[in-house]
């Protein structure tokens, strides 16, 4: 629905004339906020503004497990034995991590969910989206630069366009960068970002 055709007086009156029921699905639908209904982490239902936040259409996303837009599956995993367990306690889970955009990219994501099924909490829940700049929290003993940094390192950036991006020297992003690789005593690269997705998704 284009965002101006509300002032067309033939979509008013069929507005008008929608059921309560119709009109709750459009709301859903067309919703600026990124949203899903999920069964056992499945996506059941998804919103315009959730496909266009990971790049693919609503199709291509009802039917698939969530684990679709993780980086990778340990981190899916992990995040989900940590949500079920919050969620023994209370209706509603609320945390930041890593997801995967469809083009490879991967973005800080502030997600937040809310179960109808308290007795089984996955077995039907409602989560909303938000793409952040970065984790605002303490993580990890991570300083905020170490953090931002990350960011451009579990994208493949090198030191030089890291420090390019950021506006600072070569050699400070390489100074944080071995701070990093001591910090969650990493041997290479390719382990370093698989640390720094598992352990800065962490609240």
């Amino acid at each position: 629905m284009p965002a101006n055709t509300a002032a067309d007086p033939h979509l008013t009156d069929h507005v008008k004339a929608m059921s309560d029921p119709e009109l709750e699905a459009l709301a859903f639908r067309e919703s600026p906020a990124p949203q899903i209904i999920t069964q056992n982490r499945k996506i059941l239902r998804c919103n315009h503004a959730f496909a266009n936040l990971f790049g693919y259409t609503v199709e291509a996303l009802t039917g698939e497990l969530i684990l679709k837009l993780y980086p990778c599956s340990a981190d899916y995993y992990e995040i989900g034995e940590r949500c079920l367990k919050a969620l023994q306690d209370k209706n509603s889970y609320e945390d930041e991590r890593f997801m995967q955009h469809r083009n490879k990219e991967i973005f800080w994501a502030r997600a937040r969910g809310i179960t109808l099924t308290p007795q089984q909490p996955f077995n039907l829940m409602i989560w909303s989206f938000e793409r952040i700049h970065r984790n605002l929290t303490k993580t990890a003993d991570l300083t905020p630069r170490e953090q931002e940094i990350s960011g451009y390192i579990v994208n493949g950036l090198t030191c030089k366009e890291t420090a390019a991006a950021l506006g600072i020297s070569h050699r400070t992003v390489e100074v944080h960068r071995g701070r990093l690789m001591k910090k969650l005593a990493a041997k290479n690269t390719a382990e370093l970002v698989s640390k720094i997705i598992m352990v800065t998704s962490r609240e």
